[in-house]
């Protein structure tokens, strides 16, 4: 056996009916799929044993991740991680939230490093969603919280009190920070042309027009989205806590970011989420060529156990129209079943497509499944626009970048479930379902099965991991204009 260097450490690990993945090299790295010893180097690859499967996980060359902690039993061990950085404090550090899930999966608790949590350990530098990052030479790397600042700073010179801009910006670089890049610091300028438009009316705060235990009619008052959703999800909890179940629906609404942060917001409460919104139309109903729906965003979030979970957050039509505008940055064509010309045929140039603003549902065209997609938009439609009394389909304004010259009144729904007055043991049930899902024999031994979810933590992951968000140059190039702009300081790129 090849000799290994010297700071490798090991424990042995006991369990059963492993799968080995080779990782990308071999070098300083042992796999097995018996009981087995594990080991980690400070190379940038190192694999790791978890529940039925052995995952690879990429490391940083300075930072060596090493197994400290095994109990005795197979069946139920508790793993810890640290850093082992000469230049770094010896320390564990949990997190509280769905944002940094720690994994579980057959009776193994795993407590991780805060900055390489995810729900299985693969992760792989090079694995991208393929419209979030172009390559080195295309990005500039913005630290989290340096993002969070520029976009607090000029949502506040756009006459926002500061608690609704940090509101606002919290929403968007969860969203950048979760790999949806369309719906980050892509929209900061559209929100900023809105307000000083008087299109949204920063200040505003949401009141209730009509309540019962377990319902509520909410005006947002013309207010952001991220204020209008954040105080309807929250009175969706506090109605499930009491009653079991928590219904939302809000008028007067603005563009409310991804669908999926307020249901992280009734998870990290323990119940079930679920929000929807329509949107300015865009998507064209099977068999027309213009543009009667909006994306219509569906999200569902579920609490597992120890941090496990479930988070659906998909738009109605085959992308939400952000993708097509993040490929338009980068002036690069787009997929067949996106978006429509104006001939009504399919297109894969992104400027005759954001032009056009007609995308297709989800399914894409008739002969794909189309109608199912375009069936989804209709019943948020219902769920939003109708039952709140709000503007819809047809009859909510266009919606561009330089900022609308009307009130968007968009309708919002937000649901919480307490799954705690239904069958004892949820969390246990939808880990064990995620589990079974996970481990589900793979097509490809380099592409895991995922859960909804999971694809999000991957990307966060590799942003700890890099030290900040990497966004296009063509969108710094946008933060240095609107930070000359509204005379804030400039966003600073790493």
């Amino acid at each position: 056996m090849q000799a290994m260097p010297a700071s490798v450490r090991f424990v042995r690990v006991h369990f059963k009916g492993l799968l080995a993945l080779s990782p990308p090299s071999t070098s300083h790295t042992l796999y097995s799929t018996s009981s087995s010893m594990v080991a980690q180097t400070s190379s940038r690859w190192a694999t790791m044993m978890a529940t039925s499967t052995v995952r690879r996980l990429g490391v940083e060359a300075r930072g060596v991740l090493v197994v400290r902690q095994l109990s005795a039993s197979a069946s139920c061990s508790t793993l810890s991680y640290t850093s082992l950085c000469a230049t770094e404090p010896e320390q564990e550090r949990v997190s509280n939230g769905w944002n940094k899930r720690n994994f579980l999966g057959s009776g193994q608790q795993f407590t991780c490093r805060e900055d390489f949590a995810s729900p299985f350990f693969y992760i792989q530098q090079q694995q991208r969603r393929s419209m979030s990052t172009t390559g080195a030479a295309k990005k500039g790397l913005v630290a989290v919280e340096e993002a969070r600042r520029f976009m607090v700073d000029c949502l506040v010179q756009a006459n926002t009190p500061l608690a609704h801009a940090k509101q606002q910006a919290d929403l968007l670089v969860e969203a950048d920070y979760r790999g949806h890049f369309s719906h980050g610091m892509n929209r900061l300028e559209m929100y900023i042309n809105d307000l000083h438009k008087n299109a949204c009316n920063g200040k505003a705060v949401p009141s209730v027009l009509n309540e019962t235990p377990a319902t509520a009619w909410i005006d947002g008052n013309n207010g952001l989205g991220a204020v209008v959703g954040n105080y309807c999800m929250d009175l969706a909890i506090r109605k499930a806590k009491e009653v079991g179940v928590g219904w939302v629906c809000a008028k007067r609404s603005n563009h409310y970011g991804i669908a999926g942060w307020y249901t992280l917001r009734a998870m990290n409460a323990g119940c079930i989420g679920m929000s929807m919104t329509n949107t300015s139309p865009l998507a064209s109903p099977t068999r027309s060529k213009e543009a009667a729906l909006g994306t219509n965003p569906i999200s569902v979030g579920a609490p597992g156990k120890d941090g496990d979970g479930f988070v659906l957050d998909m738009a109605t039509t085959a992308v939400a129209v952000g993708k097509i505008e993040m490929q338009r940055r980068k002036n690069e064509p787009i997929p067949v079943g996106w978006a429509q010309g104006p001939d009504g045929h399919p297109t894969t140039d992104a400027s005759v497509a954001f032009e056009t603003a007609c995308l297709m549902p989800l399914g894409g065209t008739e002969l794909t499944s189309g109608y199912k997609g375009y069936g989804l938009g209709a019943m948020v439609e219902v769920f939003c626009g109708v039952l709140a009394g709000a503007n819809y389909a047809t009859k909510i304004r266009k919606w561009t970048h330089a900022g609308a010259d009307s009130e968007a009144d968009l309708g919002q729904c937000f649901v919480a479930i307490n799954p705690a007055c239904f069958a004892p043991g949820f969390e246990g049930r939808l880990s064990d379902l995620t589990s079974i899902l996970r481990n589900m024999p793979m097509t490809d031994p380099n592409h895991p099965v995922l859960v909804a979810g999971d694809p999000e933590l991957h990307h966060m992951a590799m942003v700890d991991k890099e030290g900040g968000l990497a966004y296009h140059v063509n969108q710094i190039k946008t933060c240095t204009e609107l930070s000359e702009r509204l005379g804030v300081k400039p966003i600073e790129v790493i």
